[in-house]
């Protein structure tokens, strides 16, 4: 599964969180970086004036509400 969201500095912290609680890989991807979406560092050094995209393989409803929350219309 591919989103694109758009995050704050602020939201960081509310986002690793949710993906640090699901058992599957989830990255988070910009041009070519890609950091794993459960390692704070990694997504606080992304850019966060620009879309990123979130690639996932799992199923997670909090997951899924929380990723709702930040997806933007593509």
């Amino acid at each position: 599964m591919v989103k694109t969201i758009r995050l704050t500095q602020e939201e960081v912290q509310s986002f690793v969180s949710a993906a640090s609680r699901c058992d599957f890989d989830i990255d988070i991807c910009y041009n070519r970086y890609v950091v794993d979406a459960k390692s704070f560092l990694g997504v606080y050094g992304l850019d966060f004036s620009r879309p990123l995209r979130v690639s996932y393989d799992g199923y997670s409803e909090e997951f899924e509400q929380v990723l709702k929350k930040y997806t933007v219309a593509s």
